[in-house]
Order: structure tokens, then C-alpha cells, then sequence
């Protein structure tokens, strides 16, 4: 960032692991007239804005649909990110949020594997046989593919969990007829931060009250929902390409302008 700065850039698009360490040299970076937008990690300095998907509300979205599936009732476990990472912290919240709302579901298990596939199949496998009456699972990004894994070895049809939008999760999604959903974080929301970034540069102002967020400097993007209902859609982005491919919206430059005023 101190390197960026130096070099008299225009803006600087950072995707950060904390909300509050940067605070000191986004407030540098302000200080010089630099642009800072911050994607994934919502950040605390007012000095810097957010672009990119309400955390919480990402997983809401595919708690709401494994509670749905459920019926509103069964037993469930949960796989989570890196302890204590804000992020991961959001999403805990977003689907306990959720299951509270269903008396008839019980989470017997939450359990963390640091966004990791290898780690998400041995917590899986780990919690099939600690609990053999699980009815569903929620999990998080890459860790579904692992979890997924262990569930078919153990040839447990049964279970409804969560996916990912992966390129190779799609392609066993499609071979296996998972009762999945998946929400998406999309990885386009790089480019979409810096198409607001550009028209900002250009001139133009934000809206009023287009801000929201905890920390009231975040834009919101939108965040779909890939289940069997729109599968075919979503494995088309992706059939051709690399396993490490996902599936990603982006909001246009055209898009971006809703945020400003005409």
C-alpha cells in the first residue's frame, strides 16, 4: 500500500484479511487523494469504501434454501472457515440467523476447516461417523467439495448440503445429481469494484444514502443463488473450462452507474 502510494497511483483496490489493520494507511492513502476500495472484507475506516457482497447475507441465502429442503426440520452440521476471520465470523452469523427461525432443526456440530477442500472431506468424514443421523450440511466455498466427497464415499443419498460454484464441484454437481445450492461470491467482484473506482475517477458523485454496511461505507452487490432450479444456466459459464474455474457476475460499468447520481 506504502509502495502504491508513493508511486502517486490513482486508486487502490485491496481485498484485506482484517477490518481494522489497514485503517492506518487507507488514512495515508486519503491524505494523498488516493481512492481506496476494499472487495470481500468489509473495512472499518471511513476513509475507504467496500464493494463486493454482504457477508452475512451470503450465507443466509443458502441456510434459507437448506432450511427449505428440510422442510424445517432435521438434524444438521456446520463446516466453517478460518476461526475468528471476519468474514467466517458474518457467515456464522447469517446461518444461525436462519436455522433460529426453524425450532424443528437442531445443529449438532460446528466444526472449522479453513476454507480448505482436503480438511473440509476429513471434518466431513469425521462428523458421518460421530453423527450417523445428520439430515443436512452447511459449508462453506471450497470446503464443499471436500465435504461432498466424503458424503458420497460414505453413500450417504440422503443428505442435502451446500456446494460451491467451482468449475469441478459443477461438473460432479451435474454427474451426481447433488440436492445442492450454492451461493455465490463471485470472483468478478474484483472488477466490479473497479468499475465504480473508474467512474468515481471520472468525476462522478454517489448517490445519497447509497451507503450501507456496519461500518456505513459499503456498496452491495448482488448475490445469486445456484441450485437445481438454475443449474443448467450457471455449468454453462464453466463446462469448458479449467476445474478452478467459478462461476462470477460482474456489475457492468453501465451498472455501476446506478450508484451515482446522473
Amino acid at each position: 500500500m506504502r509502495n502504491f502510494i508513493n508511486q502517486g497511483v490513482n486508486a487502490v483496490l485491496i481485498n484485506p484479511n482484517s477490518p481494522t489493520a489497514f485503517d492506518p494507511v487507507i488514512g495515508q492513502a486519503k491524505a494523498k487523494g488516493i481512492l481506496v476500495i476494499a472487495t470481500d472484507q468489509e473495512v472499518t475506516s471511513k476513509d475507504a469504501l467496500y464493494v463486493g457482497i454482504d457477508q452475512k447475507a451470503w450465507a443466509m441465502k443458502s441456510a434459507e434454501w437448506l432450511a427449505k429442503t428440510l422442510n424445517g426440520k432435521g438434524n444438521i452440521v456446520c463446516i466453517n472457515g478460518v476461526a475468528g476471520h471476519p468474514a467466517n465470523q458474518a457467515r456464522v452469523a447469517g446461518y444461525k440467523e436462519v436455522f433460529a427461525k426453524y425450532p424443528g432443526i437442531k445443529i449438532l456440530n460446528e466444526v472449522n476447516a479453513d476454507w480448505d477442500e482436503a480438511k473440509g472431506q476429513q471434518a466431513m468424514q469425521n462428523l458421518l461417523a460421530t453423527y450417523p443421523n445428520i439430515n443436512g450440511v452447511w459449508v462453506q466455498d471450497g470446503m464443499a467439495a471436500g465435504a461432498w466427497r466424503a458424503i458420497s464415499e460414505a453413500k450417504r443419498t440422503d443428505i442435502a448440503a451446500t456446494g460451491e460454484i467451482r468449475a469441478d464441484f459443477l461438473k460432479l454437481w451435474k454427474e451426481h445429481h447433488y440436492n445442492t445450492a450454492a451461493s455465490v461470491n463471485p470472483p468478478g467482484v474484483m472488477a466490479s469494484a473497479l468499475n465504480v473506482a473508474v467512474l468515481k475517477l471520472q468525476g462522478h458523485e454517489f448517490k445519497d444514502g447509497i451507503f450501507v454496511g456496519q461500518f456505513g461505507n459499503a456498496i452491495y452487490i448482488p448475490i445469486p443463488l445456484i441450485d437445481n432450479s438454475n443449474f443448467e444456466q450457471a455449468y454453462e459459464q464453466v463446462k469448458d473450462k479449467p476445474g478452478y474455474i467459478s462461476v462470477t457476475t460482474v456489475v457492468t460499468p453501465d451498472q455501476a452507474k446506478a450508484y451515482f447520481k446522473k
